[in-house]
């Protein structure tokens, strides 16, 4: 699948705005997918659909550790890291939707609300 330009809009539903932000807390360091659902809060079966669109976009890179499972007692993991385009992508994609969220916040009154 083509790679999106990282300045296309990503569809950005809260939850890829909270993977974004914590793969941006420290945008060097890889991080696999348990410390990523600790960091946003969120369940492994929703941020690994997210995890895919980001690396299919090109705005992460992914590589499976080299350990030998047995020997470590757990699965190998998979070590996620935004790339250059994706920490530009990911802080643009943020930016507009927390403009977006602070242009629709209702301010009293507005809405047909009555203000008391």
């Amino acid at each position: 699948m083509p790679k999106e330009n990282p300045e296309t809009p990503m569809r950005m539903t809260l939850p890829t705005q909270l993977v974004l932000r914590a793969l941006l807390e420290q945008p060097t360091q890889e991080m696999y997918g348990l410390q990523i659902c600790a960091a946003a809060g969120l369940a492994s079966g929703t941020i690994h659909p997210i995890l895919a669109r980001l690396e299919t976009a090109g705005w992460l890179e992914s590589h499976w550790e080299d350990v030998d499972p047995k020997q470590e007692g757990r699965p190998r993991r998979r070590y996620y890291q935004l790339s250059r385009d994706g920490v530009v992508g990911a802080r643009n994609a943020l930016a507009r939707a927390d403009a977006n969220r602070d242009a629709l916040r209702l301010r009293p009154g507005m809405a047909g609300g009555v203000t008391i």
